[in-house]
Order: C-alpha cells, then sequence, then structure tokens
C-alpha cells in the first residue's frame, strides 16, 4: 500500500512516500518536489489512442511514472486551484469517474481512461461535460476538487440534485442525467440556469464547493481588457472604469 499524506489546508499538496522499485504516474508537468532516486520516465500511457483520450478529458498527451530507485522516495503533487485532494483507493468493480481535468496522480496498475456520457445532452446541458475521465483498477489515485468536497452515500434509486458543474466525481455504478428547472419565471429570474444535473445511486458523489468556472464568472467583472497596445490586463478593484 502507498504510504503518503496530503497537506496544506485549501491550498492542498499530496507527498507520496513510494518503496524502492515502487512508481507513481501522474500527468505532465504535475509534480512539485521530489527526493532524488525518484526516476522519471515519459511514455504514452497506452498508446495513440489513449494519448488523444487524456488529451479530450483535459489532461496532457504523455504521462509520466515516477519510480523510487534504490531505497525508499518522496514526491509531491500540488493541486493547481485552491480546494481539495481526495484519496481513492480503487479495487476491481470499484472505480472513479472524475470532473474534466481533476485527475492528479496514481499507482502505477491503475487506468485513467476518457468517459463520454452515452447522451450527448447529458453533456451539453448538465454542465459537467460530455467528456470526463474515469479510474479504474487497484490502487490509489489522487483527484483534484475545486474548494470543499462534500460526500454523499447514495442508497439505490437515491438521487441528488445538483447545479452546473458542482459534480466533481461519483462511483462508477453511478449514473447521471440531466433536468429542466421548471416554470418560466424559476428559469428566467431564479438564477440557477435551464438544467439541474441528477445523480442517481447505488454509489458515492462527491460535490465541490467552489467550481472553478464559477470563480472565474465571479472575478470577471474586476478584470478589464486593456485596450493599450501591449495588450495588458488590468485589474478594476473598484468594479468602475
Amino acid at each position: 500500500m502507498l504510504r503518503y499524506s496530503i497537506e496544506g489546508g485549501s491550498l492542498p499538496v499530496v507527498i507520496c512516500y513510494p518503496q524502492a522499485g515502487q512508481t507513481i504516474c501522474s500527468e505532465s508537468g504535475s509534480m512539485s518536489w521530489m527526493s532524488p532516486n525518484m526516476v522519471m520516465q515519459t511514455n504514452s500511457g497506452g498508446g495513440f489512442k489513449k494519448m488523444m483520450g487524456r488529451l479530450f478529458s483535459g489532461d496532457s498527451l504523455f504521462m509520466n511514472e515516477y519510480t523510487a530507485q534504490g531505497c525508499d522516495g518522496m514526491i509531491a503533487f500540488a493541486s493547481s486551484f485552491p480546494g481539495s485532494i481526495i484519496p481513492f483507493e480503487l479495487s476491481a468493480g470499484n472505480g472513479i469517474i472524475v470532473q474534466k481535468g481533476g485527475f492528479l496522480a496514481m499507482e502505477k496498475g491503475l487506468e485513467l481512461s476518457v468517459y463520454f456520457q452515452k447522451k450527448l445532452g447529458k453533456g451539453i446541458f448538465g454542465g459537467e461535460g460530455f467528456i470526463m475521465q474515469k479510474i479504474t483498477g487497484n490502487g490509489v489515485a489522487f483527484v483534484e476538487i475545486d474548494g470543499y468536497c462534500k460526500e454523499y452515500e447514495l442508497r439505490p434509486g437515491e438521487s441528488i440534485v445538483l447545479d452546473t458543474g458542482y459534480l466533481a466525481a461519483m462511483s462508477e455504478t453511478c449514473t447521471m442525467d440531466i433536468q429542466s428547472v421548471k416554470g418560466v419565471k424559476n428559469v428566467l429570474f431564479g438564477g440557477e440556469g435551464f438544467f439541474n444535473t441528477v445523480v442517481t445511486g447505488p454509489g458515492k458523489v462527491y460535490i465541490q464547493s467552489m467550481p472553478v468556472i464559477n470563480t472565474a464568472q465571479a472575478l470577471s467583472p474586476y478584470l478589464q481588457t486593456n485596450s493599450s497596445s501591449d495588450g495588458g490586463i488590468s485589474i478594476n478593484l473598484g468594479g468602475n472604469s
């Protein structure tokens, strides 16, 4: 079993301590720091098809493998956005489906693949994206989540309704669908959009409190494009030009 610790509070980093010969996999550019005996090997991670799948699901074309040589090692992977790093201890039939770009790192032997929504409308209108990521196999995987993570265990047939972008991950046994917001006034003035995401059990659902898209929208009124020749960006703290 891989030994690791997650530190840093809302700016988290997972520090892994692989035994000699043990390998940790991540997308390109994810490593933050490591001990000198960690040896990196870059590869396609399963061929051209899987490379394209990772690209469409928000990750890099190539995978990096870090192996501890000679003695136990240490390697750290930091989150790219304020939030949480969630460890998933996976086994056969106990895979996880995560938001696009949510994969951070995993033990070698696990498989990262692209997960397509079976119905196009679920991906377009549900707000979680037509393409997600799926991690299966035996071992530990680490997933980035935006903000705080709330976990629910859904019984068979039990559902939970989420606003756009709040679904971070779910068990592979869960299903996802969309439902329209009822009532013209609710749609026009409720501020919740036209559709919600519905996740149905059995399995676990992981909800994030601060989707990065919502944060970007909240900050956009304070960011102005500078019309000068340098093409820079100015920040308007007062909200007025």
